[in-house]
Formats: C-alpha cells, structure tokens, sequence
C-alpha cells in the first residue's frame, strides 16, 4: 500500500484511481495528488461495524370444524328379570363411555343427542321407548334422561373446540305388563357443530 503525504492509507480501490491522478500530478501539481487522497478517504472499502440484518418468514396453519363421536359399544342388552325384584334393569356391560372430540370455532355450540327410531318393538307387540331411561357423568353430560322415539333428547351440551368423555348408565323400566319377545329398536345419537 502506498502512502501519500497525510499519512491516509489508500485502499487498493484507492491507490489505483489515485494512479492515474499520480501520473498527471507529475505535470499539474501537488492539487492533483491531494484529490486522489480524498477520493480514498471519500469510498473507503472498510465494512461498518455493528450491523445487523434482520428477515421475518410467516407460518400458518390452517384448523377446519371437524367432530368425532365414538361409542364404547354398539349394543346394549338387558337380561330378563322378576319385575318385583329388580324394577330396573340395566344393561349388561356395564355404562357406556362416550367420547365426543369437536373443532369449531370460540364459543360455538357442541350438541349431542340421542332418539330412539321407534318403540322397543317385537312383531306387533311394543314397549314404549321411554321404559329406556339413563344416568349420566363427564363435564357436559346430562345427569338424567329419558328416551324418547318422537324427539331428540339432551346427552351433553359443551361450548367450543374440545374433547370430552362421559358415561351413561341405561336402565330399563322392568313391568309384568310387558308382553314376552325380544323386543329392539336403534337408538341414534346425533353430535351438532356449526
């Protein structure tokens, strides 16, 4: 590197545009060399210190209303029983869990239901459906119902995204005016999300 008069190193972009100013002050003077030292101290090629870049990346994520229901099991049975001592009888296997997972949107409504398709039916012969009645428990169940075959009864009520798990107890109202059969019906449980 060459130093000129003032003692400023010249970078080499310097000292070579100071070069040709060089040559000419050689014939124009000492105002000629002076410029070519300012013009290094004017672009020097140094990298400030201290700086700092910054970049931002965005992510999203994309969540769709969705709801799950699942039922522990898909029948229930009660056995036969003396009306006199055991009015109510439940249905083997013990309660039923229930499982209910849903996405919706803050504060929206999560429903489930249950209807019966008809009356407990064998041939012509009937039990109505509301011999079928349940106990339940788990955050949002209802604590009590009573089937009915006309219209939706209340199984749980909760409000926005969640997973929640219940169980519901049936029992079935034991009467000697029952008729003798094996009576059915299909019991539809229904999960409404917005």
């Amino acid at each position: 590197m060459r130093t000129h008069g003032l003692g400023v190193d010249l970078t080499e972009r310097a000292r070579r545009a100071a070069e040709p100013l060089g040559r000419l002050a050689a014939v124009s003077g000492p105002f000629l060399v002076l410029g070519a030292v300012v013009a290094g101290i004017v672009f020097p090629e140094t990298p400030a210190s201290g700086q700092s870049r910054t970049a931002s990346h965005s992510a999203s994520h994309s969540v769709v209303a969705r709801s799950k229901l699942v039922l522990s099991s898909g029948s229930l049975l009660f056995p036969s029983a003396d009306p006199d001592t055991v009015p109510e009888v439940a249905a083997t296997g013990g309660a039923l869990t229930i499982q209910v997972r849903a996405t919706v949107s803050a504060g929206d409504p999560v429903t489930l239901t249950v209807v019966a398709s008809d009356d407990l039916r064998s041939g012509l012969d009937a039990i109505p459906a509301s011999a079928l009645h349940w106990t339940g428990s788990g955050p949002g169940f209802a604590a009590l119902g009573t089937m009915s075959a006309a219209v939706p009864q209340p199984v749980g009520n909760w409000s926005g995204s969640g997973a929640w798990t219940g169980l519901q107890t049936y029992l079935l109202t034991n009467s000697w005016s029952h008729p003798t059969g094996t009576f059915t019906t299909t019991l539809l449980y229904t999960l409404t999300t917005p």
